[in-house]
């Protein structure tokens, strides 16, 4: 299959949209697939580095991007939200300069993968898939009231811009284009347009090297023991693990709870673990790189991320590959991706706080105690990882597209007959 990939985010050895960007456009190539990504060029340097250490069959980069007074514009979010709309519509132009030359089979906008932004690749008449996409996932209202008000007041901003999103009239036009749409979490899925809710899909936007995958899950830590790792921000909902927990330690005095990451809201849970008396229980480990955490997963009782908003959860995943049972919130792209035998989902739709954090420590206390049922765990954990490789993502996503295709084209030869 020739595949246009729009990729405004694409660079090796990067997290984040940058990295979704490279590996959707690696591993489509690893698959046989012809590709042909169009992304900005102060990539280039970053790709043209990977592209001379590993050559990809089938791939190739065309580079787009504003004249150079225009960059200023990218400072600021609503000064980046309008450079990428004009990059999009360049992008675009390009687009059909490369679609006159070449016959692709179909055209997939990659990143940025929020729904609120447009990309008029549909424009092409070629089969239009979007996504994955995020950015319909919201704090609960319930449980706002727990996070300091400038916080609330930007989740209320957030929800509102999800309202006036569909004022963008090219944002409506590219999903009547679209063939096919994925979505990273049904929160997402839910904000769509109605009329496009049909050929709407949830599907897991990232995946596992199988290198970072345990071959077989070990013996549990014997010990109460809880891990943490992530940026510290008020929406990770970090104090409401801290609320569950010191409720454990009532029962359990000798648990301890281990925190990687630095972040904003740092001084603010600090003072929030000293008022709940949690003293040298809370380990504050800091930053650490990236590959000193996976070093870390192995020794936990639990991994626990009660995230109150994200698109996606690469922790979650990651948590999984070293058969560590995840405590989370079931909302967004945690609850997405944590099957209900890896851990423990708990549930927040129209709950309070106190609810909330009685489940969870709840849900501490269960694995704590049950030794056998985190043994359990664990192995579905790591066959939930072997489950979630990029290759097996991309492929995925793609069968989908083929089975669209294939009977959209059925659809077109028992018209013509």
């Amino acid at each position: 299959m020739k595949v246009l990939l729009s990729a405004y985010a694409c660079e090796p050895d990067k997290g984040s949209e940058p990295g979704v960007g490279w590996r959707w456009a690696t591993e489509l190539a690893g698959l046989g697939h012809e590709v042909t990504v169009i992304t900005r060029s102060n990539n280039r340097a970053s790709i043209d580095k990977a592209l001379a250490k590993t050559r990809f069959a089938g791939l190739s980069f065309y580079y787009y991007d504003l004249r150079p007074w225009a960059k200023w514009w990218k400072h600021g979010s609503q000064g980046l939200h309008l450079y990428y709309w004009l990059w999009q519509r360049g992008a675009y132009h390009l687009a059909r300069k490369l679609a006159s030359k070449t016959q692709f089979d179909l055209v997939h906008h990659i990143t940025f993968g929020v729904f609120r932004q447009p990309s008029f690749m549909g424009r092409l008449g070629l089969p239009f898939v979007i996504g994955p996409l995020g950015g319909g996932d919201l704090t609960p209202r319930l449980l706002r009231g727990g996070i300091p008000s400038a916080d609330a007041f930007k989740e209320r901003l957030r929800e509102l811009s999800n309202h006036l999103a569909y004022l963008d009239p090219s944002l409506s036009r590219m999903y009547k284009q679209a063939t096919l749409i994925f979505c990273k979490t049904p929160e997402t899925l839910a904000v769509l347009p109605h009329f496009c809710r049909e050929k709407s899909r949830v599907q897991l936007e990232i995946g596992l090297e199988p290198e970072h995958i345990m071959s077989e899950a070990g013996v549990p830590v014997a010990r109460a023991e809880f891990l943490y790792a992530g940026r510290l921000l008020h929406l990770k909902g970090l104090h409401l693990a801290f609320k569950a927990f010191s409720e454990l330690r009532r029962n359990q005095p000798d648990a301890t709870f281990t925190v990687i990451g630095t972040g904003p809201a740092e001084a603010w849970l600090k003072k929030l673990s000293t008022a709940l008396g949690l003293g040298d229980s809370v380990k504050w480990l800091g930053w650490i790189s990236h590959e000193e955490i996976w070093a870390h997963y192995g020794h936990y009782t639990a991994f626990v991320f009660p995230s109150l908003h994200d698109s996606s959860g690469n922790v979650v995943l990651e948590a999984l590959s070293q058969a560590l049972p995840v405590i989370c919130l079931d909302t967004g792209g945690p609850g997405a991706i944590l099957p209900l035998s890896c851990g423990i989902k708990v549930a927040v739709k129209n709950r309070s706080e106190s609810e909330v954090i009685h489940d969870l420590a709840e849900a501490m206390r269960k694995l704590v105690s049950d030794s056998e049922l985190r043994a359990q765990m664990g192995r579905e954990a790591l066959a939930a990882a072997k489950a979630n490789t990029w290759r097996n993502v991309v492929s995925q996503t793609y069968a989908q597209i083929d089975s669209v295709l294939d009977a959209s084209r059925k659809r077109l030869a028992d018209r013509t007959n």
